[in-house]
This record gives structure tokens, sequence and C-alpha cells, in this order.
């Protein structure tokens, strides 16, 4: 579904990734590893428009998109949950949900995209009208996530999603995206949970100093004895 070829991006005269080149098949969970600071979020906000590339290319079942910016690449069927979830935290959850629809033009859509979030998240519906800025931690997260989902993505780009949160609350979220992959949902995630995310994901790659250094099925890749190395040098 996802191809990217010799990608490099940074910020100012700094490199934060070089020459990446990254698969995401259609209907598979990929997790991206890699210690503090080794240029994952950067990867995602590429990948969703919101980081310029200053070379290689970035294609969406075949099609070049870098060049799009990201209400395209949304319509595209790219979704970005962001680090630290980035709510408007004065509007209410309902609101919240909503304004992830803007790319859609069929209310109808609109409607089934709610009721499959509310169903996936019952606590979103029963806090519909609480202002988002309220809610708990884990309740923002799943808020984040679903506002996404209100986009109908086919790739649902995840960034720390357990950053800061309970044990159960974690379980809770990790279930759902479980769920989201068995209906057939494309999920690339950042996580530093790794025994977690590789538990669950088909496949997984390490991001260290920005570039790929590691990759191979979950699996196998959980086993890998180089892969704390690239967390602790």
């Amino acid at each position: 579904m996802l191809s990217v070829r010799g990608l490099s991006a940074g910020y100012g005269g700094l490199m934060a990734i070089r020459s990446v080149d990254l698969e995401v098949n259609a209907g598979e969970w990929l997790a991206l590893l890699g210690p503090v600071g080794a240029g994952k979020s950067t990867l995602l906000g590429v990948l969703a428009g919101l980081v310029a590339a200053r070379q290689g290319e970035i294609r969406l079942d075949g099609e070049d998109i870098r060049q799009l910016p990201p209400h395209r690449r949304l319509r595209r069927g790219i979704a970005l949950v962001p680090e630290g979830r980035r709510l408007f935290a004065g509007m209410t959850v309902r609101e919240n949900l909503m304004a992830g629809t803007h790319a859609l033009a069929d209310p109808a859509m609109r409607r089934r995209n709610l009721e499959r979030v509310c169903e996936l998240f019952p606590v979103l519906a029963e806090r519909g009208r609480q202002v988002a800025g309220t809610l708990s931690g884990g309740e923002q997260q799943m808020c984040a996530i679903g506002r996404a989902l209100m986009a109908s993505p086919r790739l649902l780009i995840v960034d720390e999603v357990t950053l800061g949160l309970a044990p159960m609350v974690v379980e809770s979220l990790f279930a759902a995206l479980a769920e989201l992959h068995r209906q057939g949902m494309t999920l690339l995630t950042v996580e530093q949970n790794v025994p977690l995310v590789l538990a669950h994901a088909d496949r997984g790659c390490v991001l260290s100093g920005g570039a790929i250094v590691l990759e191979g099925p979950a699996g196998i890749l959980r086993d890998d004895p180089d892969l704390p190395r690239h967390f602790i040098g």
C-alpha cells in the first residue's frame, strides 16, 4: 500500500532521517521501533505531509504523493494520530470527533463512522458533550484515535499511543487497535513498549540514527539478539 524510497528529512541543518526505505502492505500492522531521538515522529510527519521531505519518494498504491498537502493525503486514506493527542481541548468530545470528518462529503458516512467509533470506544458516546480537555489521559487518547477514524482512513498512523498511560488503559487501547487490525485496517504504529507491540504487530522495523537498521517478522524480531543494542547503544 505504502512505499517509501530514499526518504530524507530534517529541520534546518539537522537531518532527522536519512535515505529511509520502508514498505507497509495492505492489511498489515507494522511497528516502527527505535530509541528516543531516532527520527520516528519525523518519519510519521513526513508520511502525513506535516514535515517536508528533502529527497526520496512516497508512493500510495503506486501514486507519488510526496507533493500532496496533508488534507489531500487524508482524502487518499492516510490519517495520523499524533503524539500528545493534540485534541481541541476547549471543544466537546463530539465536536472533536466531527472535526475528523472535514474530508468527507457524505453525511451518511459521517454517521456510520461516528457509530463505529462509539462502538469501538463506548466511553466516547457517554462523554459526547463533555469538554475534551477534562477527559482522562486514556479517554483523550481514545478520542484522538476516534477523530482519525472519522475520516475513513485505509492507513492509520499512530504515534506513541501508550505514552504516560496506566497499564489497564494501555491494554484497552491495544485491544482496540487489534480489533481494527482484525477488521482489515492497515496500521503503522510508533511504540516504546516493544514487547507489547511486537506481540500484536505482523512486522517490525527499527529506526536508529535516522536510518532503518533492523526489520523482520514481529515474532523473529522480538527474539533478535541485536534488538536491545539499538536501544541502549
